[in-house]
């Protein structure tokens, strides 16, 4: 690991002008390459104190060891030379895209005597036209099915073109009338590039005046009685509507326009682009990409740009670029582009309209693209035994944590505090394991204090259930203090289920216990573990900020390298923990606020409560009745009646409803307010632990 002070410029070498610098390591590898309008003020960034650097960008410059830099004369050329060099060295700490898989164009190769059209991959041609990029070929392939039958252009090979020309016959496609059939003289090569031409415009989204000369040549045609002629182009313009059908128009006509959306959490980013031409959505493709370096949306927008428009010249870059954040600075971005095209083109946000709208879906499709990557990732065994391996390594456990729980703490202002716990085997989710917590202990906010609580709740529920189940080993004692401790000994091998086979709920032990936090949060965890006797489970925290692992009594964080799978893991059950507590939190906040009188009653589960109020109707009629009028209700007795109408009696009923044109209160029916629809159990009688699973 280098020190950035040995390869660091003397004051006033860095000169103070656009440039792109680049950074290499021991190896003389280039391993990172930016740009800036003051090169001198930017590079000043890279050589201060170690610890006010990001994680990444210490990192990076830890394992460098020298830098370079070229001076331009303008941030246009800055950002093409930024571009050329990312290109050539393929630097480890720059954000790179890579497609998540190649894909198809439909391809017209203009630059031939004859132009053939064919799906094509990877780099383009010179002289070929290109449309898409498409999703799945075959959806190609039947666009040009349904086109060949109006335009009849070549789509063989050159081998068969050769051989067919040699023999004099053409293909089956010629035969059928879905090949113009150069190959033997059918057209000259004049009127075949001229047919290609029509082709193009065709799929360039110039449609419109095409299809009327057809309905006029129809007309036309059935006017003179050539019915076969008629019924022909009739056919010819139903494949084009047809063709056009499979591409539904999203903005006005003649719109050519990129959509770019992005989707990011702090580890990955995922790039989706629409192509919008002639106001259709013509292509879609997609990216995924580690971030390697600490950058914003707009700086991921401007390296998307470079990845899509840095071979693009004339129309293959469209008038309009819609983004979702501007790159910093805008103006040399955009005048870029200018460049690029030849004319001038708007980099822009979408604020309202069509655009906005089409541009909310293209950010669907990026979410599902990072939330398909993350799946596709986590289901890999091989990445998760490494991921498993790597956090062992990284915390210095015995063996990989096979099992491991997560903590995290919900409130909304103080309110309604609960606490969530989600489980991990094998680096999967396991959603029958989870469980969801109410904080009993005092009230108000104070997150350290509700993880210590939480985790001294679960795991005294363990030290019963091993109790319980007889696992204590010879020598152990079972009780200090009237409260249950783990001594040296190891657990015997005994059923964790119970009597019906199912699995207790508490009496599986994790490998390690993940807090979302830093070292407050992991030093409250530790401490509930220790005043319980329990040594042998380890603990740590995932700090969101700086995603920096802490660990009990150490004041330095654990920093995985950017790249780590275990890293990553931490972070998949972090962010679940902190979701599955959110969705508890808002559901017992809402569930309060639908309160009713008979929540009050001591022992009224949902069963009677329903009952009641199917038998009377609604609140207000029950509040009415007398105690041996509420005990005809099934399952109701004289005590429970009592207690009913006293706790009906003190709750104060509703306000009237008030007709606000006329002023006239309406005597409706209270409406039923027992907290919970019929049909659908409340949990509110249950513990709290068991009313936490989720299935």
């Amino acid at each position: 690991m280098a020190d950035p002070s040995s390869y660091r410029p003397r004051p006033g070498e860095i000169p103070d002008s656009p440039g792109v610098y680049r950074f290499r390591d021991e190896h003389r590898r280039v391993i990172y390459v930016g740009k800036a309008k003051s090169m001198r003020q930017r590079l000043a960034n890279y050589f201060q104190d170690l610890a006010n650097l990001h994680p990444r960008t210490r990192t990076m410059v830890t394992t460098a060891a020298s830098v370079e830099w070229t001076v331009v004369s303008t941030e246009v050329e800055a950002l093409q030379l930024e571009y050329s060099w990312i290109k050539e060295y393929d630097p480890r700490f720059n954000v790179k895209y890579r497609d998540d898989k190649s894909y198809p164009y439909l391809a017209v190769t203009m630059n031939e005597e004859f132009p053939r059209v064919q799906v094509m991959r990877g780099h383009k041609k010179k002289g070929v036209r290109y449309f898409g990029p498409y999703g799945h070929a075959w959806a190609i392939r039947d666009t040009v099915d349904l086109l060949l039958r109006v335009f009849p252009v070549r789509t063989c090979s050159t081998g068969v073109f050769k051989n067919a020309s040699r023999t004099g016959r053409p293909c089956l496609l010629g035969y059928i009338g879905k090949c113009s059939a150069p190959c033997v003289g059918r057209i000259t090569p004049e009127d075949h590039q001229d047919l290609a031409e029509d082709f193009c415009d065709f799929m360039a989204g110039r449609t419109g005046t095409y299809l009327r000369r057809l309905e006029k040549q129809m007309m036309e045609a059935a006017e003179e009685m050539e019915y076969e002629r008629a019924a022909r182009l009739r056919d010819d313009i139903e494949a084009l509507k047809k063709a056009m059908e499979k591409n539904a128009v999203v903005l006005a006509d003649a719109t050519d326009a990129d959509l770019i959306a992005v989707a990011e959490d702090e580890l990955e980013a995922a790039v989706q682009i629409f192509h919008v031409r002639g106001g259709r959505v013509r292509g879609q493709r997609g990216w995924v990409t580690d971030k390697v370096e600490e950058v914003t949306t707009g700086a991921l927008v401007e390296h998307a740009l470079q990845q899509l428009y840095g071979e693009e010249t004339g129309d293959a870059v469209p008038k309009e670029v819609l983004v979702p954040a501007l790159p910093e600075p805008v103006e040399p971005v955009q005048e870029w582009l200018t460049g690029r095209r030849g004319s001038n083109v708007s980099l822009r946000i979408p604020q309202r309209g069509d655009k906005k709208a089409l541009m909310e879906t293209v950010e669907r499709n990026a979410q599902q693209a990072l939330a398909l990557h993350k799946t596709k990732r986590a289901s890999d065994l091989t990445t998760r035994s490494r991921a498993l391996e790597e956090i062992a390594d990284a915390l210095d456990l015995d063996s990989a944590p096979l099992r491991i729980e997560c903590y995290d703490i919900s409130h909304l202002q103080g309110d309604d505090v609960v606490a969530s716990m989600v489980v991990f085997e094998d680096g999967l989710q396991r959603k029958s394991e989870y469980r969801r917590f109410q904080i009993k202990g005092f009230a108000g906010q104070d997150d350290v204090r509700s993880m210590h609580e939480v985790i001294t709740r679960r795991f005294r529920r363990y030290l019963a259930e091993k109790e319980k189940t007889g696992e204590w080993a010879d020598g152990e004692e079972a009780h200090t203090d009237g409260e249950p401790v783990l001594g040296d000994g190891d657990l015997l091998t005994s059923s964790l289920k119970d009597d019906d086979g199912r699995p207790r709920k508490f009496a599986y032990p994790p490998q390690l216990v993940v807090v979302d936090g830093g070292q407050p949060q992991v030093a409250a965890a530790r401490r509930a573990l220790d005043e319980l006797g329990i040594d042998d489970i380890a603990v740590c925290g995932l700090a969101k900020r700086l995603e920096e692992v802490w660990v009990p009594g150490d004041d330095d964080p654990v920093v995985l390298p950017r790249s780590s799978e275990g890293l990553y893991l931490l972070q998949r059950v972090r962010d679940e923990a902190h979701r599955f507590a959110i969705t508890y939190q808002r559901t017992k906040r809402a569930k309060r606020f639908r309160a009713g009188p008979l929540d009050d009653v001591p022992g009224l589960g949902e069963t009677r409560k329903q009952a009641l109020i199917k038998h009377f109707g609604s609140v207000k009629k029950l509040r009415s009745a007398t105690i041996e009028q509420i005990q005809d209700v099934p399952g109701i007795g004289r005590k429970t009646a009592e207690t009913i109408a006293a706790a009906l009696a003190r709750a104060a009923p509703a306000a009237p409803a008030v007709n606000t044109a006329t002023g006239e209160i309406i005597d409706d029916e209270e409406p039923d307010t027992t907290g919970g629809s019929s049909g659908e159990p409340v949990s509110a009688g249950l513990p709290d632990e068991r009313r936490g699973q989720e299935r």
